[in-house]
């Protein structure tokens, strides 16, 4: 034990003390922050250009009631298409060019499109036929002379906001977010993907290195490959959880400076945005919003404008301490399944250019683990999910997605235990493979022949 615990310590130390591992550390939550956080800050800032459109209406029933907006301002047709294609062309004072060709309720081949020299963006293509469509609905409705009818539509066209809350033991009610807790479960079913393929493969090119360098012939003529093989999968995986654990550090202090810097800029402008479209559909003037009644204020508030959720106590609400729990003993039973595995093809080969052929089974395995997993966010207690979770090569991604939304204990029991007993099955063939291999030079072997090398006997 005393030689596998000086392999662990050489492999951890070497690995944390370099310069790579130290900035990839730090940078990689930084980035990740930066990739959640700028495109949501960017989501706020809006283009200073005016576009302008302009609006050629055949129908003459369309335009006037077109509403501009700070971006697009619709401005009428004064000259014919053919003119307005060339100011397109030309980039002047026309941006696009809107053409309404009859009326779109009673002419069935009145058409409507929007001319432009470049690509037409998304958001324009949507705030046109957005009003276009709000427009032709009114008219259909007023074409049926029943009084009050777009009022009553308007009316029974309401939203609903469902709120999930959870009971505890004691009955008491707690809230909670499907969605949050399905994000969760993807967060770990990706870490883990990515560090089974990532620090499996540290361990297949390091053994792979030793091997090519006849350094692992100096080490194996004091130590048994057994210990060889245990103590680097070993000391590799607390070099994992080592990082694992200063990202979560690192991420949480991270999200926390910056949830304080946008709580007074972001949150409430886009609190105010969204009390504004809501007071707009509710038919409020702006400048009265004081003498709003008690029943529109009430209607407000099943948006959740008045009292938003609350993402904190939604977190704190989930079973963040059994997550975290199972979370580390899948981690590592999973990435020691297939370490041992990668360790073996790392002993049988001489170079990386070879490894395709022996990782291949186990990378398809771990994408049809990743797919599962992905496919069971949506159903997390359906049978893709149930039985890939009791699956002892998919169960360590598959078993995140399910764990936030609640697994029976006796499932967490049995899945864990198959988990054990394959890796401690998995070991003992990678052993057998990796005591034969690790000393074999200039031949690749066949699958025929790590067959033959399973069955040696001792």
């Amino acid at each position: 034990m005393n030689k596998i615990g000086l392999i662990i310590e050489r492999e951890y130390l070497t690995r944390v003390k370099k310069k790579t591992f130290i900035i990839l550390t730090i940078l990689t939550p930084i980035l990740l922050t930066a990739l959640i956080a700028v495109p949501l800050l960017l989501s706020f800032v809006k283009s200073s250009e005016i576009r302008n459109i302009t609006v050629l209406d055949a129908s003459g029933i369309y335009f006037e009631r077109l509403e501009s907006n700070e971006q697009y301002h619709f401005i009428p047709a004064k000259e014919s298409f053919d003119t307005y294609k060339q100011k397109v062309k030309d980039d002047q004072d026309t941006y696009a060019c809107l053409v309404i060709s009859g009326n779109l309720n009673t002419d069935s081949s009145a058409q409507v499109s929007l001319y432009s020299r470049k690509q037409i963006e998304m958001e324009m293509k949507r705030f046109v036929s957005s009003q276009l469509e709000k427009l032709v609905r009114d008219d259909k409705i007023n074409s049926y002379n029943i009084p009050g009818l777009n009022k009553i539509i308007e009316d029974s066209d309401t939203g609903i906001s469902l709120n999930t809350i959870k009971w505890n033991e004691n009955g008491e009610e707690k809230e909670s977010s499907s969605e949050l807790a399905m994000i969760i479960g993807l967060i770990c079913t990706m870490v883990i993907y990515i560090f089974i393929f990532a620090y499996g493969a540290m361990v297949m090119n390091g053994v792979i290195e030793e091997k090519s360098n006849r350094i692992v012939e100096i080490i194996i003529s004091s130590v048994k490959p057994f210990d060889l093989m245990m103590g680097k999968i070993i000391g590799i995986a607390l070099v994992g959880l080592t990082q694992v654990f200063l990202w979560v550090v690192l991420i949480g202090g991270i999200l926390g400076i910056t949830s304080i810097a946008m709580k007074n800029t972001v949150s409430q402008e886009k609190m105010q945005q969204i009390s504004m479209e809501m007071i707009d559909q509710q038919g409020i003037h702006p400048t009265n919003t004081n003498a709003m009644q008690a029943s529109e204020l009430e209607g407000l508030a099943n948006y959740g404008i008045d009292s938003p959720p609350n993402i904190i106590e939604m977190i704190s609400n989930l079973n963040l301490g059994e997550i975290g729990f199972w979370f580390i003993l899948y981690f590592l039973g999973g990435y020691l399944l297939y370490a041992s595995l990668f360790a073996a093809v790392g002993s049988a080969i001489d170079n990386q250019e070879d490894s395709a052929q022996f990782t291949m089974p186990l990378t398809i395995v771990v994408l049809f683990a990743l797919y599962a997993g992905m496919y069971s966010a949506s159903n997390p207690n359906g049978p893709l999910a149930m039985w890939c979770s009791m699956i002892p090569f998919t169960s360590p991604i598959v078993m995140m997605v399910r764990l936030p939304f609640g697994v029976p204990f006796w499932q967490l029991l049995v899945s864990f235990g198959l988990l054990v007993i394959t890796f401690m099955l998995t070991t003992k063939i990678a052993s057998k493979i990796y005591r034969t291999g690790i000393l074999m030079y200039g031949k690749k072997p066949s699958y025929k022949e790590l067959w033959k090398w399973l069955t040696y006997k001792n």
